[in-house]
């Protein structure tokens, strides 16, 4: 039986300047959302589109979900496989399409995610992590990502060429 997941977001516009929506220059675009006890996101519109370039815009925040989603998936999946990630980055980038009329829709999202094992790492067979193992795993975090499965464009993944690293330094105190 399928389980359902709910997801609630507080949206407050804190641009409404001192005469609102009189005109299109008169307002701001800027607003804040907040679930619970997260912390708050300052957000707002695209700079194209008279946005504060200082906050998160509802584009910046679909691209950051993928790259997200992505990520969550990809380390589950390691776990799972005997693959021990020590790093993980991604630069993410979407493209939207303006369309004369100003209807706009994204044509696609690209992720670069760049991926760090221990140098010499092996999985539990004995086999080394290598590039198509990874290869394999990100595939598979693709079909999985509930956002990714979501969208009506195509979400590509770029992955660089896995990083060995020496063994991380634990950042927290619970790391040690």
């Amino acid at each position: 039986m399928p389980q359902l997941h709910q997801y609630s977001v507080d949206l407050a516009w804190t641009g409404a300047r001192r005469s609102g929506t009189t005109s299109f220059t008169a307002y701001g675009r800027d607003h804040e959302l907040s679930a619970g006890d997260r912390p708050v996101i300052l957000a707002t519109s695209d700079p194209h589109f008279r946005g504060d370039p200082h906050r998160w815009s509802p584009e910046d925040l679909l691209v950051s979900s993928l790259a997200q989603c992505h990520m969550i998936w990809l380390l589950h999946l390691a776990a799972r496989d005997g693959v021990a990630i020590l790093g993980y980055a991604d630069t993410a980038s979407g493209t939207i399409r303006v369309e004369a009329a100003g209807q706009g829709r994204f044509t696609e999202v690209v992720l670069h995610p760049r991926v760090a094992v221990a140098a010499g790492a092996t999985l539990p067979d004995g086999s080394p992590v290598v590039d198509t193992v990874l290869a394999r795993l990100h595939d598979e975090a693709q079909e999985h990502c509930f956002i990714a499965r979501s969208v009506n464009f195509p979400v590509r993944v770029l992955p660089t060429p896995v990083a060995y690293v020496e063994r991380a330094v634990p950042t927290a105190p619970d790391e040690a």
